[in-house]
């Protein structure tokens, strides 16, 4: 029966309010610089239950520096570092002196519109899930929860896309065998925000808003304290904004430059496809004339010329790797879903509001 819990696969993520609390305050404070942290917790049962964070030690980088995303590169390389293993290890050990949970399962990134998937992000997971597979990364997407959203997902690499990531090879020939496309690198799991029970009772011992529109006043200071007034929660008008959401424009620039950015990838395979094409009809043109001085030496009796002497004269390109086409494709389908979520609630309020648009 232990067995059968312990291979039961991670179905989804129950995150403490707290935990994400801790997420959010570390991802906001370091906005722009990617923000990085390690997750506790325990398994139970396919629900992965997150019950702690700690942020990793972020690393100072000189003013006279001439690289500007060097602390954006450090940070988030900083999971798989291994200082900060050593210290993610050293709190481990703390947590466990105190008794709470101080199992690792994964850690958290900060996102910028959405923009995480790159080969930092890939080589951390990874770096993870290849010792315990039921580990996982959150992401919050610091620039859409300042708009009052929480933005925070939960990702995991794909059994698939693990066996190709640890052979190392992703050509053409090995993504056709193994058939693993960009919808294959990452699994999403839906998360839980959980609050303890001290927390729910104090919820809901908040007291509701009047349901009158006039509050009587209260006759004396006794009743005042008995029945406190409360103040109704202040409309939002937000809603009735009819300009063009600003993160959508700067979703759709990123959008194009993914959409570049995959073309220069395209146009890079397509030269070594070209090249490729070169050497192999100069290979074949030699072994056509080797073939020919063969049968003529064999006609006068002579010894026969090696027929794989082509090897070590002709060198064939090697194919690039196609694993950053692949990531950069997973990225242009995660802005595309952004700009849909974008655009239905712009199209809803134009729609709403076509008759002033249209001319009388």
């Amino acid at each position: 029966m232990a067995d059968a819990l312990k291979d039961v696969p991670v179905k989804s993520v129950q995150v403490e309010a707290l935990v994400v609390m801790k997420i959010v305050r570390h991802c906001a404070s370091s906005f722009p610089t990617t923000a990085t942290g390690s997750i506790v917790g325990m398994d139970l049962e396919g629900v992965l239950e997150i019950t702690n964070t700690f942020p990793f030690p972020t690393v100072e980088v000189s003013s006279s520096d001439n690289h500007a995303n060097d602390a954006s590169s450090l940070a988030a390389a900083a999971p798989r570092a291994k200082a900060n293993v050593a210290y993610q290890n050293e709190m481990i050990r703390h947590l466990k002196e105190v008794n709470v949970d101080a199992n690792n399962v994964g850690w958290y990134t900060s996102a910028t519109m959405g923009n995480f998937i790159n080969l930092n992000f890939i080589e951390n997971q990874y770096h993870y899930q290849r010792d315990n597979d039921k580990t996982v990364a959150l992401v919050h997407d610091a620039s859409r929860s300042s708009q009052g959203a929480l933005s925070l997902r939960a990702f995991k690499l794909s059994p698939t896309f693990m066996a190709a990531y640890k052979e190392g090879k992703f050509t053409t020939d090995s993504l056709t065998k193994s058939k693993l496309t960009f919808n294959d690198v990452l699994i999403e799991l839906p998360i839980e925000v959980h609050n303890t029970h001290l927390l729910n009772s104090f919820l809901y011992e908040i007291a509701p808003p009047p349901t009158e529109a006039e509050v009587p006043l209260p006759a004396s200071l006794s009743e005042m304290e008995r029945n406190p007034v409360s103040i109704p929660p202040y409309p939002s008008l937000d809603q009735l904004e009819l300009s063009i959401d600003p993160f959508l424009e700067k979703t759709c620039d990123l959008l194009l430059e993914s959409i570049e950015a995959h073309y220069t990838d395209l146009n890079n395979h397509q030269y070594y496809q070209r090249q490729l094409a070169r050497e192999q009809t100069k290979i074949t043109a030699w072994q056509a004339k080797r073939k020919a001085e063969n049968a003529a030496r064999a006609a006068s009796k002579q010894p026969l010329l090696p027929e794989d002497e082509w090897q070590s004269l002709f060198k064939l390109p090697q194919e690039p790797s196609r694993l950053e086409g692949m990531l950069n494709a997973r990225q242009v389908e995660q802005y595309s879903r952004q700009v849909d979520g974008f655009t239905a609630n712009i199209s809803a309020k134009m729609f709403s509001v076509r008759g002033n648009l249209l001319p009388e």
